[in-house]
């Protein structure tokens, strides 16, 4: 009997072993990750993941995908052709208006990075009226432009809007518009640099709420199901924008090579976003409902967010 108890605990030990010795095969679990746009300063944690071996320590292998346009992350999140993807936190709002039942997993920017940027001449929000305004065409660059001027005591219909894409800092240097909507961490850095004199009047000091421009969405079925994957996720991107943050230069390089753009001025650009990288990456409660608000009230969405279905919120 003693024997044959000995025997067992053997083939029990062997089998286990060779479980052990399968995951190791097996390796890594790819995780697909869709950006929100082209590689820039806002995803130097989510490169610097990859180039410091985070992910790989949290049993994960981030796979990232640059999109074309800004909603091709939502797109592709949609479609099941990534397990996550980066995603402006306004669009995320769009998107669960229009029933796609998309999760904020955690926050990857943790401020908002929207502003009016103007001509050195226009001393005051207010001052735009009667100006030509750039917008994108997006509707939360309508409401950063409402929530900006009305916050002066101005009048933002009276603001001429006019519709430029993706081409804020061509248009304002071209005079083509008077002040742009725009990003004061790209486009307002990228302005200075080109030595143009600008006024930012930011989204966040002219009655919004410090919401984060950027989170990591999931598929809802992926947060009921894998939990554990998204937690690993989470902590390997913590883990590389520590790490993007301590050795800088390593980051620029990374960003700049992989976007084209000069390595001096991607070095601003992340001096700029910085203090919104860094860690933990954990929603705030309250910012978020005041999210939820500001885009009910500035006309992002016409039925106020479900906070506690939309986020998860530690």
């Amino acid at each position: 009997m003693r024997r044959l108890l000995l025997l067992l605990g053997a083939v029990v030990a062997a089998l286990l072993g060779a479980c052990g010795e399968k995951e190791e095969t097996l390796g890594p679990r790819q995780v697909d990750l869709a950006l929100d746009f082209q590689p820039n300063a806002n995803h130097a944690g989510v490169y610097a993941a990859t180039r410091t071996g985070a992910d790989r320590r949290q049993g994960i292998k981030l796979r990232v995908r640059a999109p074309s346009a800004s909603t091709d992350s939502i797109k592709l999140l949609t479609a099941k052709r990534v397990d996550v993807a980066l995603v402006d936190i306004h669009d995320l709002a769009l998107a669960r208006q229009r029933g796609q039942d998309l999760v904020g997993v955690a926050p990857v920017v943790k401020e908002p990075l929207a502003a009016v940027i103007a001509r050195r001449g226009i001393a005051r929000p207010r001052a735009l009226e009667g100006r030509r305004v750039g917008l994108s065409g997006l509707p939360s660059d309508v409401a950063v432009l409402r929530s900006v001027v009305s916050d002066d005591g101005g009048r933002p219909r009276r603001a001429k809007q006019v519709t430029i894409g993706f081409s804020a800092v061509r248009s304002l240097i071209s005079e083509r518009v008077d002040a742009v909507v725009a990003f004061w961490n790209a486009e307002g850095v990228a302005l200075r640099r080109s030595g143009i004199r600008t006024r930012e009047f930011r989204v966040s000091e002219h009655g919004a709420p410090r919401y984060p421009e950027l989170v990591l969405a999931a598929r809802r079925e992926t947060v009921e199901r894998d939990p554990r994957l998204l937690a690993r996720t989470v902590t390997a991107l913590e883990q590389g924008a520590a790490a993007a943050l301590a050795d800088r230069p390593a980051a620029v390089r990374e960003i700049a090579e992989r976007s084209g753009q000069e390595p001096k001025l991607t070095a601003q650009q992340l001096e700029a976003t910085a203090p919104a990288l860094r860690p933990p990456l954990r929603f705030d409660r309250r910012a978020l409902e005041g999210l939820a608000a500001f885009d009910l009230r500035f006309g992002v969405i016409d039925r106020r967010l479900d906070v506690e279905r939309t986020f998860l919120v530690r």
